[in-house]
C-alpha cells in the first residue's frame, strides 16, 4: 500500500487534531531514528497508539494502525494529553518541556511523560512520575529498548515509601482531608525524618524496595502509642473513622483507606439507587467505619439486574458479586429466615452473601433491616 493512501493528520495553529484512541498509550517520534525505535517499540508494546511524521512513512502505516502527520508536533498535545495514560516521546528534552507547558494541568489528570533520546541510550521520567506511572513507564520503556531508565523523584532514589503512590496498587485511597498533608508529609519523609507509620487494617506486603525499611521509618502499634512518640509526620492506614483524641496524628499525616470492607445486601425489588446508598453511609457511620473502605457488594443472583444495586456499585467502581442460593444456603448464618426461603430458594441473602464473600465467620454486623434494604458488613483480615 502507497503511503500516499494513508490518512495524514494535518497540524493547524488553533485547531485540536483529531486522533485515533483506542490503547492507553501515545508513542511519537519526529526522527528517523526514532521511527526506526518506534516500530520496534510497538510490537513488544501492544497498549500504544504510534504517531510520527509523515515524511518517514513506510507504506505499511494504515495497515499497522500507524497514524502519520505534518506540520509542528507541539499542535498535536493538546489531543494527546487528554487522551492517554502516559506519552512515550522520542523528541529532545528540551523541545517536550516547551511543548507540553501549555497543556499542563495538574498532577492528578496529566499523563506520564516519558523522553526518549535519538540513540534509545536513555529513558527520562519527566512528568507525573508518581501519580500519573511515569516512573513505572520509565523502568518498562527503558527495559524493552535496552536504555537507561533515568527518574529523579526523591522517594524512587533513596527507596522509601512514595507517599502520594502508599498502598495504590491494591486500591487504597487517601482520605480527602489528608490531601493537603502529602507534600508536608512527603517532604519528612524524604528528609529522613521521624516518620510513624500505623496500620489497622489492608494489606501488609506494601514495601516495594529490595532493601531494608529505613530506621526513620518507625511502625507503631496504635494511633496512641505513635502520638505519644511525637513524630515529625504519620502515615495511618485504617478502615476506622478516627476518634477526637485520635486526631492530632493528623497534624502532619495522611490517612489512607484500604479496601477491606465487603458487604451482602438485599433489597426489594426496584429499590432506588439513593436509598441502598444512604443504608450503606448509615450503617457505616453506625459502625465507625469509612465509607471509601468498601470493596465489594454480595447478593443473591436473582439480585444480578437489580437496578438500584447496579448503579451504587458503578458509581463507586465496588465489585458486584452475586451467588446461587445453593451456595448461599452453604453459609453458616446466625438468623435463618423461613420467609426469604419462600421467596428465594435461600435462607439469608445479606448475611450469608457478606461472609460468602469475605471468608468469615463472625461480621462486624449481623444484618440490619433499614426501609426496602438488609445490610450486613465485613472487614477482610
Amino acid at each position: 500500500m502507497n503511503h500516499t493512501e494513508t490518512t495524514v493528520i494535518e497540524l493547524t495553529e488553533g485547531i485540536i487534531p483529531d486522533i485515533r484512541q483506542t490503547g492507553r498509550y501515545a508513542i511519537v517520534s519526529i526522527t528517523k531514528h526514532g521511527v526506526e525505535m518506534v516500530r520496534s517499540l510497538m510490537k513488544k508494546f501492544p497498549d500504544a497508539d504510534v504517531y510520527y511524521m509523515n515524511k518517514f512513512a513506510r507504506g505499511d502505516e494504515e495497515e499497522q494502525g500507524i497514524q502519520l502527520f505534518t506540520g509542528s508536533v507541539r499542535l498535536l498535545f493538546p489531543a494527546l494529553f487528554p487522551a492517554y495514560d502516559g506519552l512515550i516521546l522520542f523528541i529532545s528534552l528540551g523541545a517536550v518541556v516547551r511543548m507540553i507547558a501549555p497543556v499542563l494541568k495538574d498532577k492528578k489528570t496529566d499523563p506520564g511523560v516519558v523522553v526518549v533520546d535519538d540513540r534509545g541510550h536513555h529513558a527520562i521520567s519527566v512528568l507525573s512520575g508518581h501519580l500519573g506511572g511515569a516512573n513505572e513507564l520509565t523502568r518498562e520503556v527503558a527495559a524493552l529498548l535496552g536504555a537507561q531508565p533515568i527518574i529523579t523523584t526523591a522517594s524512587d532514589v533513596q527507596k522509601t515509601i512514595p507517599v502520594d503512590l502508599f498502598g495504590r496498587r491494591f486500591g487504597w485511597t487517601w482520605d480527602p482531608m489528608s490531601e493537603k498533608k502529602l507534600t508536608p508529609v512527603s517532604a519528612s519523609v524524604v528528609n529522613e525524618e521521624h516518620v510513624a507509620i500505623i496500620q489497622e487494617s489492608g494489606e501488609k506486603d506494601w514495601w516495594m524496595h529490595d532493601t531494608p525499611m529505613p530506621p526513620t521509618l518507625k511502625i507503631y502499634g496504635s494511633i496512641e502509642e505513635a502520638i505519644a512518640a511525637s513524630p515529625d509526620a504519620a502515615l495511618v492506614v485504617t478502615h476506622r473513622q478516627l476518634r477526637p483524641e485520635e486526631m492530632p496524628i493528623l497534624d502532619n499525616g495522611v490517612l489512607y483507606r484500604p479496601k477491606v470492607i465487603s458487604l451482602g445486601i438485599g433489597c426489594n425489588r426496584g429499590t432506588s439507587a439513593e436509598e441502598i446508598e444512604n443504608v450503606i453511609r448509615e450503617t457505616l457511620d453506625g459502625l465507625g467505619f469509612s465509607f471509601q473502605s468498601v470493596k465489594a457488594v454480595g447478593t443473591i443472583d436473582i439480585k444480578k439486574d437489580e437496578e438500584g444495586l447496579l448503579a451504587v456499585c458503578r458509581k463507586y467502581g465496588w465489585e458486584f458479586v452475586c451467588y446461587t442460593p445453593q451456595e448461599l444456603n452453604e453459609m453458616n448464618i446466625e438468623e435463618p429466615s423461613d420467609t426469604v426461603f419462600k421467596f428465594t430458594g435461600a435462607y439469608g441473602v445479606s448475611e450469608p452473601a457478606c461472609k460468602r464473600y469475605s471468608g468469615l465467620e463472625k461480621l462486624a454486623l449481623t444484618k440490619r433491616k433499614s426501609g426496602n434494604v438488609t445490610i450486613s458488613v465485613g472487614v477482610l483480615a
